[in-house]
């Protein structure tokens, strides 16, 4: 008697691999070109201590922690219930609109949460000092 052969689980795997890695390259692009334009991304902790750049390796790391989390949980919701893809859903909708919560606590307008900062420390090469000032 012969046994049909079975199909590993690598694709499923491989998908994995291609959506955290697209998910890194993403992130790495968007920083890559904000560096480009100019664009000095930073942070401010906002407990006294002076703000932090946002530096490739952050970026991308994070990114790489959060989508390798994320993968983590929908293959343990995959294998504990059949609800999983409508928990999912739930779950991100959530998680993006929690992510958003703090700029409804951020003291500036509406417009200044949306604008760009006055002009980076460091020219853009390609619009010279700032691409979003008129003159």
């Amino acid at each position: 008697m012969t046994t049909p052969p079975t199909r590993p689980a690598t694709p499923g795997l491989r998908r994995i691999a291609y959506a955290i890695g697209g998910a890194v390259l993403a992130t790495t692009l968007l920083w890559t070109i904000a560096h480009i334009l100019g664009v000095e991304l930073r942070v401010d902790p906002g407990n006294g201590w002076p703000t932090k750049a946002v530096g490739l390796p952050l970026v991308a790391g994070s990114t790489l922690v959060a989508s390798l989390l994320a993968s983590a949980t929908r293959k343990g919701m995959d294998w504990s219930t059949d609800l999983a893809p409508t928990v999912w859903t739930r779950l991100t909708v959530t998680a993006l609109l929690v992510s958003l919560a703090p700029l409804t606590f951020v003291q500036a307008s509406g417009g200044a949460k949306a604008a760009p900062p006055s002009c980076p420390s460091r020219p853009s090469p390609i619009w010279g000092c700032c691409p979003w000032r008129s003159a």
